[in-house]
């Protein structure tokens, strides 16, 4: 038998496609807690699923969805992925990870001001977390410099069904970590408090078959469309 949830979350994932309603969610307060990259930790439990519809229409289906909490000292993010085949054959960071199997969160705290910090992440948990500035689509990156711990995110990634590798078979794969509000830095209002509210996004692409695109609030041009972010409110 399916289970009920999956069935539910396929629907969610397929009435996505033409859903062009601008998102919203509440993020709820967390204390601290260890990343694992499964999900176990019983803080989870404080928040819901929000599903990320798939963009591309065709004969492969997949259910992707993101759970997210924040503390005074950071951002929590859990992805769910379902898959069949890895693409993921780069095993370093900093590089061109969205060629490939990859999630990805965009976070712009001040939307007075066309910057954001963006973080990429791939099922063998090789990380990009870069900072862009889009001034009219001329999009500049830059990459922390002494990426030291009370800076870095803390990223773990786990394998569904198959071996965490290259081209392995597999049913799903997740991806868990915490973005330190220190990182953001020099972005305005990094530090969340109750009632204040950034503009945000959240991706995934997979390359099963050519390449497929999940975004949970839809852009137009591309994913650095800021201006169609959805919005996260901080309970």
């Amino acid at each position: 038998k399916i289970p009920i949830a999956a069935i539910e979350d396929s629907a969610a994932m397929i009435s996505g496609l033409k859903d062009n309603t601008p998102k919203s969610i509440t993020v709820k307060k967390t204390a601290d807690f260890s990343i694992s990259g499964d999900g176990r930790a019983e803080n989870w439990s404080l928040t819901n699923w929000e599903i990320i519809p798939q963009r591309d229409q065709g004969n492969i289906a997949r259910v992707t969805k993101f759970k997210t909490l924040y503390s005074d000292k950071g951002m929590y993010f859990l992805f769910y992925c379902e898959d069949s085949i890895l693409t993921a054959s780069m095993e370093k960071d900093f590089m061109d990870l969205w060629t490939e199997d990859v999630v990805e969160v965009f976070l712009m705290p001040d939307e007075r001001m066309p910057a954001y910090f963006e973080y990429e992440i791939s099922p063998l948990n090789v990380e990009l977390p870069i900072l862009v500035s889009n001034h009219n689509n001329d999009l500049t990156r830059w990459m922390p410099f002494h990426y030291d711990a009370d800076r870095k995110v803390v990223h773990a990634t786990n394998i569904n069904g198959g071996m965490k590798k290259n081209k392995a078979a597999v049913k799903s794969w997740t991806a868990e970590f915490f973005i330190p509000f220190k990182l953001l830095r020099p972005l305005n209002n990094i530090q969340p408090v109750s009632g204040k509210r950034w503009r945000a996004n959240f991706y995934r692409l997979d390359y099963d078959a050519n390449r497929m695109r999940w975004s949970w609030s839809l852009t137009e041009k591309n994913f650095h469309d800021y201006k169609n972010f959805g919005t996260l409110l901080f309970e």
